[in-house]
């Protein structure tokens, strides 16, 4: 078979498939390769059912197993269409606690040619907890995976994994076992939840929501409040304005309305019991506020894979290089950037914390990402790509300071409709920073035209209070002149700085 030439792709990594074959629903995703920060080439899902009525039974649905069967059928297929070199396939709550547990696993091994890792309890919550490790920065709380048939807590702290706990309210099981009733299923969790005594040390630190049921509440939520940017990885809420949420989505109030068409039919049914076991968790721990992961159990595993050395590179930054190697018309140049406006920030009296030089250098290894796009519209598109990115390790705040930078960028340094509604999600001293980001990146590209050996060799120095300096090597002066005057007077404007053209002699 003649393969594409497309150079879209990473090189040196080749696709990896993962199954998951959950107690509501089985989905492939198939992962450009196994690094950091792993892209999404196909992902499918099909609700299968599996775990409904094992309350009752003790056994898999008959006719969700067939449907799961089917499905794996497909997806085997899928996975080779794709080129993957490998195949895991991992299954939790439903397929390791019912009876006919084994005889399914058995045939759907024959299907798909893979050992299929039946996941215990202790197992799914430590890949859960992997799933949030590898999408947060420094993340320090409860991770809580709602499955559909068991929830997962355990405690993070870093890196670190502490204690763990699994619970049969998985939202599908819940529902039966409340028979469809909120007010029972509410007495089913806390009654549950009284063995969760870690939640006791999640007081003020950050509650990790994983998984479909709690994503749709997030969607939901965006939705109602008309939040603008639809990302739920990483969307907060702060928990007193959750709980007053999860309440009339369990009374199923809020939930009316225009906002629902958020959310998939599919979901609808069982988001009053994930509401309810969320306000649940939270009145028990106490948190400071929700977060929600759109990584949980199956990006874990992967993140298991990988060697030390891997694990502990800083997926923002490795997801923005990618983007550079792939996009940009020198990554070579983007990464001159950071270093220089490092220097820069310094030189303007800015004193950065750890998260925001980590928001600048990855601004600055994005910036020429959009470079392809109609002049007039690259602005625009680098402000669509970077604030819905699959990026880890970043808030929504910080979406925001690197998608407004590389927007002034483009665009100049006034707001405007399109980039204000976006603003207001970010802090003033995000926005500050952004601008002023977008106005050295300015002042680059006039020598550099965004490729590398220039833009080094310039700087800005103090020269007195309020006072600044561009020195510009004597064999770069052709590069001065009306042009790059006004975009240092834009830069003077904006941080109160005179700012004075040297030319070495």
């Amino acid at each position: 078979m003649v393969e594409s030439e497309a150079q879209g792709r990473l090189p040196g990594i080749a696709p990896i498939s993962v199954v998951d074959i959950g107690s509501n629903s089985v989905r492939l995703v198939i992962y450009e390769g196994l690094n950091r920060t792993p892209t999404v080439l196909f992902n499918e899902k099909v609700l299968c059912g599996l775990g409904r009525g094992i309350a009752a039974t003790g056994l898999l649905s008959t006719e969700g197993v067939q449907k799961a069967l089917g499905a794996l059928r497909r997806f085997h297929a899928l996975s080779e269409q794709a080129r993957a070199t490998d195949l895991h396939v991992i299954a939790t709550a439903a397929a390791r606690e019912a009876a006919n547990g084994p005889d399914f696993i058995e045939e759907a091994q024959t299907i798909l040619g893979r050992e299929i890792h039946v996941l215990s309890g202790r197992q799914e919550a430590h890949y859960s907890a992997l799933g949030v490790i590898s999408s947060y920065f420094d993340p320090d709380g409860i991770v809580g995976d709602l499955g559909g048939g068991s929830l997962e807590l355990v405690d993070i702290r870093g890196t670190q994994i502490g204690d763990g706990i699994t619970l049969p309210i998985g939202g599908l099981r819940l529902s039966e076992a409340a028979a469809g009733s909120v007010d029972k299923a509410q007495k089913i969790v806390r009654k549950n939840l009284a063995a969760a005594t870690l939640l006791e040390r999640g007081k003020d630190r950050t509650f990790y929501a994983v998984g479909g049921t709690w994503r749709n509440l997030a969607k939901l939520h965006m939705e109602m409040i008309s939040y603008p940017l639809h990302m739920t990885q990483g969307y907060e809420i702060e928990t007193k304005d959750a709980i007053d949420f999860l309440k009339g989505v369990a009374g199923d109030n809020s939930a009316k309305g225009k906002a629902i068409r958020a959310v998939s039919r599919n979901r609808r049914g069982l988001l009053p019991f994930g509401a309810v076991t969320m306000a649940e968790i939270l009145r028990a721990m106490k948190p400071q506020k929700v977060s929600f992961s759109a990584l949980g159990v199956r990006e874990g595993f992967l993140y298991s894979l990988l060697n030390g050395q891997e694990k502990a590179e800083d997926p923002l930054i490795c997801a923005a290089d990618e983007l550079a190697i792939l996009r940009a018309r020198s990554p070579e140049h983007a990464r001159e950037l950071t270093r220089w406006t490092e220097d820069a920030f310094k030189a303007f009296g800015i004193d950065e914390t750890v998260e925001e030089a980590r928001y600048r250098r990855a601004a600055c290894l994005l910036a020429d990402i959009s470079w392809r796009a109609h002049p007039d519209y690259r602005g625009a598109q680098s402000l669509n790509l970077i604030s819905n990115g699959t990026f880890g390790g970043i808030t929504h705040a910080g979406r925001v300071y690197i998608a407004l930078a590389n927007y002034y960028r483009f665009e100049g340094l006034r707001g405007d409709d399109h980039s204000e509604t976006f603003a207001a999600i970010a802090s003033p001293r995000f926005q500050q920073l952004a601008k002023l980001l977008g106005g050295l990146l300015r002042v680059s590209y006039l020598f550099s035209a965004s490729m590398p050996g220039v833009t080094p060799l310039i700087r800005f120095e103090p020269a007195g209070p309020d006072e600044l300096v561009l020195h510009v090597p004597k064999r770069l002066r052709a590069f001065a002149g009306e042009r790059l005057e006004g975009r240092l007077l834009q830069l003077s404007r904006l941080t109160g700085h005179a700012i004075h053209l040297e030319i070495g002699s």
